[in-house]
């Protein structure tokens, strides 16, 4: 079966979640996405929707963090007419949209004492009972949920239901950080910048060798959403056809050094200039015709910038050592 999904990445972690939401999609099971903010859990929770026979019915997310629990309550559940003020007309809630699709149900962590006793009777006898009303309303719907937290210790905190945590946590897919997966920053940040620059409407612009060498090192604490806002950030600044190092956030540039180098600017463009040149040596197995062909430059040139940034070797033959 051919997946269907909108991740962006080969690397073993996104492999190894993708399978997971190859064999958890047929089925009707609750999931439980846990990661740290920003690494796509609401992507994975789509690519179980879109695999899954549900696939033709609704989607529906809401984020349990962003409403007041009545807000919430009214969201979820729906209501009657004239349950509470400015209520001038019956509504629907999501959930009940949602039938036979799949609800989605991000920072499940941040329900209320209440919230998560309504949302457990939904888990258990698949009914709602929309604010302002008597009736029960039977409901055929998927939940998966999602969280930046580690539920167990909101649970053993007392902050969160054992009973409701149990019910949510039938499988259990994680959602790697960035900084686990650096083999896929080239490929997002390659499609974001074209993302981007069609947002925009502006030509589409590269990455120097230099910036994916910063984007790579860098230890993204924001994941992929603090990728996304790096790249936006350099399509709208760069002035040229490459996006440089300089095009990049002034955050990402202070941090993303690497041990040992000089704290400075200068000399961590110096550092990445000399792995780049290492990296195509080594790739043309010390030829530096070849190497130079790799890089882009003159072989000439090539040597010039050996020299220059002090890599030596003890014969021609030999690669240079940094």
């Amino acid at each position: 079966m051919h997946l269907q999904h909108s991740m962006v990445g080969s690397s073993c972690e996104i492999r190894e979640v993708l399978a997971l939401v190859r064999r958890v999609a047929p089925t009707t099971s609750t999931v439980l996405i846990q990661g740290e903010t920003g690494t796509g859990k609401e992507l994975v929770a789509r690519a179980i929707h879109e695999n899954s026979p549900r696939a033709t019915r609704p989607f529906v997310a809401i984020n349990c963090a962003a409403l007041t629990e009545s807000l919430l309550e009214s969201e979820m559940f729906g209501h009657e007419k004239g349950a509470f003020t400015g209520a001038i007309a019956q509504k629907k809630g999501k959930i009940e949209i949602a039938a036979e699709g799949t609800l989605f149900l991000d920072e499940i962590s941040e329900l209320s004492a209440g919230m998560q006793a309504k949302l457990l009777r939904v888990l258990q006898e698949r009914e709602i009972e929309p604010v302002g009303s008597t009736r029960s309303i039977k409901v055929d719907v998927r939940i998966i949920a999602a969280t930046n937290c580690n539920l167990r210790d909101a649970m053993q905190a007392g902050r969160f239901r054992e009973d409701l945590f149990f019910r949510l946590n039938v499988v259990t897919i994680r959602t790697p950080p960035l900084r686990q997966r650096r083999e896929d920053v080239p490929a997002l940040a390659t499609s974001f910048v074209a993302k981007i620059s069609a947002k925009y409407r502006v030509p589409l612009k590269t990455l120097s060798a230099e910036a994916l060498s910063l984007l790579e090192r860098y230890e993204w604490p924001g994941n992929v959403r603090e990728l996304e806002n790096a790249m936006e950030h350099a399509v709208v600044l760069a002035a040229g056809a490459k996006i440089m190092p300089e095009d990049l956030p002034r955050s990402l540039l202070e941090t993303s050094k690497p041990a040992h180098c000089e704290t400075n600017y200068s000399g961590a463009v110096k550092e990445n200039k000399k792995q780049l040149v290492v990296r195509a040596l080594e790739q043309a197995k010390g030829r530096y015709v070849e190497a130079a062909q790799i890089l882009g430059l003159h072989p000439n040139s090539l040597l010039r910038l050996i020299r220059k940034l002090g890599l030596k070797s003890s014969s021609p033959g030999e690669l240079p050592a940094v």
